[in-house]
C-alpha cells in the first residue's frame, strides 16, 4: 500500500504573453510583490505559434518567461492562477479584451505543469475552475513533449529554457534553498 509522503516544493514559472511592451514591467513587479524575487527572466521571444490570441491581443505578440527564487507547494497552483487572472483583469482594454496573458505553472524534477481555466481530457481539476495541464515530462535527460503539448512548449528553445530553470531548481534542492 502506498502512503502519503511529504509534499516536495516546486519551481514557480510564468509565461507573460502580450503585444503591449509597457505592460510587462509593472506586471513583473506585481508578480515579484506576490511571489518574491525573480531568478530567471527570458529575453523577449516572438510568439507566432498560434492565431488563438490574435483577435484579442493583436498579431505582434511576444513572450517572456520568468521563474522565482521562492519555491512553492504544487497544491498552490490554483490560487496562483486566480491571482494572475486578477492581474490580467487590471489590464483589460475598454472592450474587455486582454492586453496580457499570464500562464503560471511549475517545474519539478519530473515535469512541467501549467495552470489553465479550460478543461480538456488530459487536464486534472484542481479547484475553483482551475485545471493542471501536464505539459512536458522530463525523461532521458530532457523535457519531452506529449501528444497535447502546445507547439511552443514542444520547441527546442522553450525546452532548453525550461531545462535551465530546472537546473536552478535542482541547485536549490541540493543546497536546501527554498527562500
Amino acid at each position: 500500500m502506498s502512503r502519503p509522503k511529504e509534499l516536495v516544493s516546486v519551481k514557480l514559472i510564468a509565461s507573460l504573453l502580450s503585444g503591449d511592451w509597457a505592460a510587462i514591467k509593472p506586471v513583473l513587479k506585481k508578480l515579484e510583490n506576490r511571489f518574491g524575487s525573480m531568478d530567471y527572466l527570458s529575453e523577449y521571444m516572438d510568439f507566432r505559434h498560434t492565431d488563438y490570441y490574435r483577435g484579442e491581443m493583436g498579431d505582434k505578440l511576444f513572450r517572456r518567461m520568468v521563474s522565482f527564487e521562492r519555491l512553492i507547494k504544487p497544491d498552490s497552483l490554483a490560487d496562483i492562477k486566480l491571482f494572475t487572472n486578477s492581474i490580467e483583469d487590471e489590464y483589460l482594454q475598454d472592450g474587455g479584451q486582454r492586453t496580457i496573458n499570464i500562464d503560471p505553472g511549475y517545474v519539478s524534477m519530473e515535469k512541467v505543469v501549467l495552470a489553465s481555466c479550460k478543461n480538456f481530457a488530459h487536464r486534472i481539476y484542481l479547484k475553483d475552475g482551475v485545471y493542471a495541464d501536464l505539459t512536458l515530462i522530463y525523461r532521458n535527460g530532457d523535457f519531452q513533449p506529449i501528444d497535447w503539448t502546445f507547439p511552443d512548449y514542444a520547441g527546442d528553445d522553450m525546452r532548453r529554457l525550461l531545462k535551465e530553470i530546472r537546473e536552478r531548481y535542482i541547485h536549490q534542492l541540493q543546497n536546501n534553498i527554498s527562500v
